[in-house]
């Protein structure tokens, strides 16, 4: 049933009228200051609900001025479905991670990687070299979330155990991995968003992008080997060692212990369904822990009376449903290695739930279109075109609460404006991902940014300032536009290629494109 037969049963009018500018402002400087509010009253844990509770009220908010417009609530409800269920597939991801988080930390896969990190990198090189592993390593898998989920948790670890920053730690690990995926031919967005703008290949999309990427993963090492060579290493050689031995007596630390890395590896690159990927290496993961440390799976599942299988299993669902507690009775390896589980998942799950229902709101009742209508209008040159890009892309991220809608909605708005004033369409899907791919993670309700938050333990607000890639590239990306350097035109005379029949999904179909909640 449509909306207009829904309102025509209800008595209502039979279309619903067009926002005005204030209808469509409202709702956002809600957002806005109840954010801020919450910010300001809770400080770094405000991601464990006072941010919900800010986001529902938003949406309620939206939901009632949209109403006021002719919007059934059954409509709008149904609207909110549709937004969170665009999302369903990232909830599952997290979920996923939160195990694989758990048995890696039994398994003793985490830790291992934690040693041999300990053993190889430099403290003094330890950023730049985060930077660069987890930039090779997002390129080889084609996911930003992959890298984060496994190599970073391991490098956010080892940075706390070395006496570093554990927060510029996961800035390294978020650049890096940021930088990989958006070099890489195997990332779901580097393919979507040249099908979405058409008339570019994705060959063509990668060496694009490289015009502003490289420069600002360039910028972003600079600016990491300075803060490493001037960064505080609070932990000596010998305390570095000492915790070694610790962790060597904690865990049976083996190269065994990498198999499950290996596989969730050899996943992403056969492209394997990243849902069944992470849950399925989660399960192998604490099978392999009954061989690499059966001791400590025994006593983690606590209950003496049950025999040997029955306690190996019990340890592998607790590790898998609330995560993994090390009890070694060493507080520095307990706090380090006690982490994971679905239920750990569950306030970002709410998270993403609040923030995608008042996307979806403000999609509905056309508040997002009068917005952006409105200052394209005022693009008049390249340089304002792009900056409308960008600001649209950041928005949508901020508004929406999702990286796809903030690729798609901006690759089917401005594909005709820029076509129209002769650019080529390769200016146009890197301007998309300079911008909506990279600062997604930035914002602390996005589902990336609720993401990295869940499996890095790092608030959103503590990395922000480190994730300098991501900061970066969007600033350049609008330099280059203003200055017209590789604003790529069509020469006078040259036809513009002719568009395929390119499918633009709706909003809510956007998930079929993709692995949802995948970078």
């Amino acid at each position: 049933m449509s909306e207009q037969d829904v309102n025509s049963l209800l008595g209502g009018p039979e279309e619903p009228r067009p926002p005005s500018m204030l209808d469509a402002v409202i709702p956002v400087v809600a957002l806005i200051g109840l954010i801020a509010l919450s910010v300001y009253l809770f400080g770094l844990d405000s991601t464990n609900g006072a941010l919900q509770v800010g986001l529902f009220t938003a949406m309620s908010i939206a939901g009632l001025i949209a109403h006021k417009n002719g919007h059934s609530y059954p409509a709008l409800g149904n609207a909110v479905i549709g937004g969170i269920s665009s999302a369903m597939g990232a909830i599952f991801i997290l979920l996923a991670v939160g195990a694989l988080i758990g048995t890696w930390n039994m398994a003793g896969t985490i830790p291992t990687i934690v040693d041999y990190g300990l053993r190889l990198l430099d403290p003094n090189w330890f950023y730049p070299l985060v930077v660069i592993i987890c930039a090779i390593t997002g390129s080889i898998t084609g996911s930003s979330w992959t890298t984060a989920g496994t190599l970073g948790v391991a490098f956010v670890g080892i940075a706390q155990v070395m006496g570093l920053s554990p927060e510029i730690a996961a800035g390294a690990v978020i650049s890096g991995a940021y930088f990989g995926d958006k070099m890489s031919p195997l990332s779901e967005t580097t393919i979507l968003v040249p099908s979405l703008v058409g008339g570019v290949t994705t060959a063509q999309h990668i060496r694009a992008m490289a015009a502003t990427v490289v420069p600002s993963i360039l910028l972003s090492l600079v600016i990491f080997f300075l803060i490493s060579l001037t960064a505080d290493v609070a932990a000596s050689t010998a305390e570095i060692e000492a915790a070694r031995a610790t962790l060597g007596e904690a865990f049976n630390i083996s190269l065994i212990c990498l198999l499950p890395l290996v596989l969730l590896i050899a996943f992403s690159i056969i492209k394997f369904p990243a849902f069944l990927s992470i849950f399925l290496t989660a399960i192998f993961s604490g099978v392999l822990a009954i061989f690499t440390q059966p001791d400590l799976v025994i006593r983690f599942a606590g209950d003496p009376d049950l025999s040997k299988p029955l306690a190996y299993i019990k340890g592998i669902y607790a590790a898998m449903a609330t995560g993994f507690v090390s009890s070694t009775g060493i507080e520095a390896i307990d706090s380090l290695f006690s982490r994971g589980g679905m239920s750990g998942m569950l306030s970002t799950v709410w998270l993403i739930l609040g923030a995608l229902g008042f996307g979806a709101i403000m999609e509905r009742a056309g508040f997002l279109d009068k917005l952006v209508s409105s200052v394209l209008a005022k693009a008049k040159s390249g340089g304002a075109l792009v900056a409308t890009v960008i600001g649209t892309a950041i928005g949508l991220n901020i508004i929406a609460a999702d990286q796809y809608i903030a690729i798609v909605l901006p690759s089917r708005m401005f594909r005709l404006e820029f076509k129209r004033r002769g650019y080529k369409p390769t200016v146009l899907s890197r301007t998309v991902e300079d911008s909506g791919t990279v600062t997604s993670v930035l914002i602390p309700w996005n589902t990336c940014g609720a993401y990295h938050t869940g499996v890095l333990g790092i608030s959103t607000f503590a990395y922000f300032p480190y994730c300098f890639f991501n900061i970066i590239n969007p600033i350049l990306s609008l330099i280059y536009g203003f200055t017209g350097f590789h604003m790529e035109k069509y020469a006078p005379g040259e036809a513009p290629p002719v568009d395929e029949a390119v499918i633009l999904p709706p909003i809510e179909e956007a998930a079929v494109l993709k692995p949802a909640g995948e970078a």
